[in-house]
């Protein structure tokens, strides 16, 4: 590979653990809200949630687009800070954020609604308050599929094209991610041997990812880590 498809390379792992990071802690909080709160308009919220599932990616880069222009809601708020995401890294991480949310939501979701609410209880006659209960009950329990769930988001990022070129367009250096630059490499005369290779890292990556996704659900599905001694019980 060239110096320049290595720079590809680290821009994509770049934007793919920028959105993983910065989708996480949502992801988690709408995952706690859907598996464990009931109240008027809860379809309507996981709908939303998973909206981006069914709609053309091109759709949601539209939509990036609008809400962060200079004179869009995101894009003012940023301005006042100096700051703008448009054709940018930072913008290509806030597509595949929005694209891999839906994804590592449901993981997530999975993972609290299989934890035994006996545990959760026993641990409050014991003494142990909500937040307390919590941290050292739910959270770890539903760590697998937490794990799985961003590693599910880290494939789709890295895959991740319509959004991206609509919201932040192929810039080199800034936003050509392997997708884009796969996409580049097609338009050229002899761009076929640097597809395959960046078409190979990409299948390579993204297989991995899906791997490891597989096994952290199927040890949240346990009720435990890999190597762990099985499912806690009462």
């Amino acid at each position: 590979m060239t110096a320049e498809e290595w720079s590809i390379v680290l821009l994509s792992l770049q934007v793919s653990f920028a959105a993983v990071g910065g989708a996480l802690p949502l992801a988690f909080v709408l995952a706690w809200v859907l598996a464990r709160l009931h109240f008027p308009g809860k379809i309507l919220l996981d709908g939303l949630v998973h909206l981006p599932l069914v709609l053309p990616p091109v759709v949601i880069g539209w939509l990036l687009l609008i809400a962060f222009a200079p004179e869009g809601p995101g894009g003012r708020f940023l301005a006042l800070y100096g700051v703008s995401v448009l054709f940018r890294w930072t913008g290509a991480a806030i597509a595949a954020a929005v694209m891999a949310l839906p994804l590592m939501v449901r993981a997530i979701r999975l993972s609290l609604e299989a934890v035994d609410p006996r545990l959760e209880a026993a641990a409050r006659t014991l003494g142990a308050g909500p937040w307390r209960t919590f941290a050292t009950i739910t959270v770890p329990l539903a760590a697998p599929g937490v794990l799985a769930g961003a590693v599910l988001g880290f494939a789709r990022s890295l895959g991740e094209f319509g959004a991206t070129i609509t919201f932040v367009s192929n810039i080199p250096e800034e936003t050509r991610t392997l997708p884009l630059a796969i996409y580049a490499a097609l338009q050229l005369p002899g761009g076929d041997a640097a597809v395959w290779r960046l078409a190979g890292l990409a299948v390579a990556l993204s297989l991995a990812a899906l791997v490891a996704s597989e096994a952290l659900t199927r040890a949240a599905g346990q009720g435990q880590l890999p190597g762990g001694r099985g499912r806690h019980v009462l």
